[in-house]
């Protein structure tokens, strides 16, 4: 367990203060206070329906924090280095995120000697909770502005010992003079040598160790070429090397580079601002209540189910909950995307993560860490933020042989000059190992669809694979379920029709006692409306009846068989289905002849055949038809295909705009329907609820589940709209070609610029400054063209509707 404390970190009474050097991670000793399971967990989660495979047992995992990430290729050097380890089940590097997700067993292998296998490939690793990323953070930020200010400072006073140089003809300047500023920019430029270029030269040198390559290895040889030839030059200026120096151009691109990694982290965190925030918006500590009803401050990670948490004016809810004294208001939009405070008064639930903005109030919590919402849905980020797009994955192939070519260039350019003049064919390859970078290429997919996911989060967007905002801008059909998709949620029960000698308050209280075990938009309606109904004066409470057997079939409805147990007055006038399977569904699964109404039913029945109807009241969104005609007018397919009757079905989509639909439609049907369209060529996106719809929308090239109610570990879908609001379609689609279409700019610009300042430098045109300026820009450019995109594509009708 860990606390922030000032400028320390203690785990479990074992002080690790800032001492140790910035670029490294935990000293070796502190590793194995992680080992213990109470330790890890702090960082770690269970694997869970991750498709994962292991014959080790029980699998767990872990997040870490990186160091030392320049580019592309060094994420491949660290996932195929933690794969070589023993234990290690899968590995996955973000660069942009500086963070590695890793799934090990417990029962081979230790965090300790995971880090320690980080160690080795020359890298820094840590635990990725919050207060350890923010204690690095705030190190690296300080340890690369002063290596930036060296630079700067040196630079000037380099730039002003040279500047007689550049407005004197030769001659005109005495050669003692010369010498005299040649030797002190010589001694300027040693701290840009030993102290601001830090970084290259370790990076670099952990490369040479490891036989890899990334881009500080030809950067740290372009600055060690140039200081050797303008130090012989210094030295003696009357050799073949020439009397040229060029500590000018070594302090200026060492300056740039700086600057521009600098603006880089800058324009990177505006770009994850938002997943940020939500990551980091549960406080480290909350007053919770003791025995005898005072309250104390204790670190989250103390907490328990069924504590008494009392929630001051303006902080987060630690964990989901209750109300149990007192009423507010509550910001729940970095969750839910709306952004209107919303009431909670006694009783009602909270949830982790959302502000309490009017007055303290006291909560029961219900669920605790990694199981709430908030929990699952940092989950969702973090793991999105680590996948790797298809364009990514191409860039870092592409990362390492292009590393080399530029080294042989730079090789060949220096070859072709040697006989000619060697001072010369030296800088030439300097300024052609500092001008040639993949950098550009590495940033221009992850940058922009991290971008993206943050505006996404803005609005309770959800996106569980960056590769999905390239599917979902390729898509040609959309594919809507009807119920809780198009629909409400909060399905009413019109009528309810038992059977003679079953009351209508029993047949409902029967209903909802299976409806409870489904998450169903009908079953979510049935129990509901148990709660507050008024049919009876009696009290039909859920606890009287007992359930064995419990299935719920997708699409088509819930059986239970009702258990002896069930012996409590009221229901003991209904003995006589004690022991029965009961059914709730529809009229095929219930095996009964459907009424023809046009009303959409939902029906229960037993062994011996029907035993109560309940009529259903729907009301569909009030944007549907607004956001299918925005699909229309996109020129995209729309159809409906949904389990309920043909006329209900029908009505929807007349109200809506939708000609091509299918009614009484099984989850095996829709999968077929799906998989024809797909042999077609098409490529579909599949609009569901999140639950009955799971086949179809794992198998769909893209797909969005309406989240409201709905767990997210068990939502198949690439985005889950937490709040439902299906008018965000047409914009997502919109955002999405958009960032495909920056992503491709990036793409052109960073072919571009390598194809004109790769001949520019291999023929001596491009000097060394102006080689590490390129560079800089280049990479700034990437990175600020997709800042465009952390704003949401919206209309002016979808911009009033959130107000």
């Amino acid at each position: 367990m860990s606390h922030f404390d000032g400028d320390s970190i203690v785990w479990s009474g074992f002080l690790l203060t800032d001492t140790f050097s910035t670029e490294e991670s935990l000293p070796n000793p502190a590793w194995a206070i992680l080992d213990t399971e109470d330790q890890w967990q702090a960082f770690s989660q269970p694997v869970e329906n991750q498709g994962i495979q292991s014959t080790s047992g029980a699998l767990v995992q872990s997040n870490l924090l990186l160091d030392g990430l320049r580019c592309a290729a060094c994420s491949g050097i660290i996932e195929q280095g933690l794969l070589a380890t023993p234990g290690v089940i899968s590995a996955r590097v973000s660069i942009s995120k500086r963070r590695a997700v890793v799934v090990w067993a417990p029962s081979t292998t230790l965090p300790s000697k995971i880090l320690k296998a980080i160690h080795e490939l020359g890298y820094s690793g840590f635990p990725a909770t919050q207060h350890e990323e923010d204690l690095a953070s705030l190190q690296k930020q300080r340890a690369a502005f002063w290596r930036w200010m060296v630079s700067g400072f040196c630079m000037m006073q380099v730039m002003m010992y040279a500047s007689p140089t550049y407005f004197t003809t030769p001659g005109e300047i005495s050669s003692d003079i010369l010498h005299l500023l040649n030797w002190a920019s010589w001694l300027l430029s040693l701290p840009v040598l030993l102290f601001s270029s830090q970084s290259f030269f370790s990076n670099a040198l952990r490369d040479l160790k490891q036989k890899q390559i990334s881009m500080d290895l030809p950067v740290a040889l372009g600055i060690i070429i140039t200081f050797i030839v303008s130090s012989a030059a210094t030295f003696e200026p009357n050799n073949w090397w020439g009397s040229t120096v060029y500590f000018d151009s070594l302090t200026m691109f060492v300056f740039f580079l700086l600057s521009a990694r600098l603006i880089e982290v800058k324009l990177h965190r505006k770009t994850l601002g938002a997943l940020e925030n939500l990551v980091s918006r549960i406080p480290e500590n909350t007053e919770r209540q003791n025995p005898d009803g005072s309250f104390t401050r204790v670190l989250n990670t103390k907490l328990k189910i069924g504590d008494i948490a009392r929630v001051q004016i303006g902080e987060a809810f630690p964990a989901d909950g209750k109300i149990m004294s007192g009423n507010t208001s509550v910001d729940e939009s970095l969750l839910t995307g709306e952004s209107t405070p919303i009431q909670k008064n006694l009783n009602d639930d909270v949830i982790a993560g959302s502000y309490n903005l009017r007055q303290p109030v006291c909560i029961t919590l219900h669920t605790i860490g990694e199981s709430t919402k908030y929990g699952q849905i940092v989950n969702l980020i973090n793991n999105a933020a680590i996948e790797k797009p298809r364009l990514s994955k191409l860039a870092d192939r592409v990362a390492r042989p292009f590393l080399i070519f530029v080294i042989l260039s730079a090789a060949v350019a220096a070859a072709l000059l040697w006989d000619i003049d060697r001072g010369r064919a030296l800088m030439t390859a300097a300024a052609v190992l500092i001008v040639t970078c993949p950098c550009a290429l590495s940033l221009a997919t992850p940058s922009a669809m991290l971008a993206s996911a943050s505006a996404f989060v803005k609005r309770g967007i959800l996106i569980k694979r960056l590769q999905a905002i390239e599917n979902i801008a390729d898509i040609d059909t959309v594919i809507f379920d009807k119920t809780g998709t198009l629909t409400e949620d909060h399905i009413q029960i019109k009528a309810i029709e038992p059977k003679a000698g079953l009351t209508e308050s029993y047949a409902l209280a029967l209903a909802a006692s299976i409806a409870q075990h489904s998450m169903h938009p009908i079953s979510r309606a049935l129990f509901n409306a148990n709660k507050t109904s008024d049919l009876s004066a009696l009290n039909l409470g859920l606890d009287n009846i007992a359930l064995e057997d419990i299935q719920e079939t997708a699409g088509a409805g819930i059986s239970a068989t009702l258990s002896a147990d069930t012996t409590d007055a009221p229901f003991t006038d209904a003995s006589n289905l004690i022991g029965n399977e009961l059914k709730l569904g529809s009229a095929i699964f219930c095996g009964i002849t459907e009424t023809d109404t046009d009303a959409q039913q939902v029906y229960l029945a037993n062994n011996q055949g029907w035993l109560a109807t309940f009529t259903l009241e729907e009301a569909i969104k009030h944007n549907a038809g607004i956001a299918i005609q925005s699909l229309k007018d996109a020129k995209l397919n729309i159809e409906l295909l949904s389990g309920d009757r043909s006329n209900a079905v029908e009505n929807t989509a007349k109200q809506i705009g939708i000609t091509q639909f299918q009614s009484a439609c099984s989850p095996e049907d829709k999968l077929l329907r799906l998989q024809t369209l797909k042999r077609e060529g098409k490529k579909v996106l599949m609009v569901g609820d999140g639950l009955n719809d799971g086949p179809i929308l794992a198998s769909a090239h893209v797909s969005i589940a309406m989240g409201k109610g709905v767990p997210l570990t068990l939502a198949h879908a690439d985005y889950v709209f937490l709040n439902g609001d299906i008018s965000q379609i047409p914009h997502l689609i919109r955002h999405a070609k958009q960032t495909m279409k920056i992503i491709k700019e990036n793409i052109a610009w960073a072919i571009v610029y390598n194809l004109i300042s790769i001949p520019l430098a291999f023929f001596g045109i491009l000097s060394a400054w102006l080689a590490g300026l390129g560079m800089a820009v280049s990479s700034l450019i990437v990175v600020a063209n997709a800042l465009r995109l952390t704003k949401f594509a919206s209309s002016d009708t979808d911009t009033n509707s959130h107000q």
